[in-house]
C-alpha cells in the first residue's frame, strides 16, 4: 500500500465516523501523508452576532484538516494542544478551505500547519496544532 493510499483508507475509516465534520458542512477534499484539505461554505447558522462567521467554526475547520493530517499513516492520533489566530473575517457565502501540512513528526508527537483562505485567496486564519499518537490504528492493517 502506497502513503497515499494509506492516507486515504485512514480519512475514509475517519470519516465515515465524524460526525462532528459533518454536521458542521465541511467536505474532504484531499488527504495524502501528513497532508489534508478540508472545505466548508460558510452558512448562516456559521456566523456570530457580527455577521461574520464564529471563530470557533473556523478553529473546527482548522481542527479537522489537522486530524486528517496527522491520521494520515493509519495510527490513531489526537491534539495535544491547538492555537489559532484570526487573520481576516470569513463572510457568509465564503468557501473556506484549511490546508493542513506535517511540520515535524519526531515519535509520538507531531506539529502541523494549518492555513485557512477564501475564496479570493485571503488568509482568514493560521492554525497550529501540536498531536500525540495513542495507539491503535484507524483500520485493520
Amino acid at each position: 500500500m502506497t502513503p497515499k493510499e494509506r492516507a486515504q483508507k485512514s480519512a475514509a475509516a475517519m470519516w465515515a465516523s465524524d460526525e462532528a465534520s459533518k454536521w458542521f458542512g465541511m467536505e474532504l477534499v484531499e488527504v495524502d501523508e501528513g497532508h489534508a484539505v478540508l472545505s466548508l461554505t460558510v452558512a448562516p447558522h456559521h456566523c456570530n452576532g457580527h455577521g461574520i462567521c464564529h471563530g470557533g467554526v473556523t478553529h473546527a475547520l482548522a481542527d479537522s484538516a489537522f486530524a486528517f493530517a496527522c491520521n494520515s499513516r493509519n495510527v490513531a492520533t489526537v491534539a495535544q494542544h491547538t492555537m489559532v489566530s484570526y487573520l481576516a473575517p470569513g463572510r457568509k457565502g465564503d468557501c473556506l478551505t484549511a490546508t493542513a501540512t506535517e511540520v515535524n513528526l519526531s515519535g509520538r508527537s507531531g506539529i502541523y500547519d494549518v492555513r485557512v483562505i477564501n475564496q479570493d485567496d485571503t488568509l482568514i486564519a493560521e492554525f497550529r496544532g501540536m498531536s500525540r499518537t495513542i495507539g491503535g490504528q484507524n483500520f485493520q492493517e
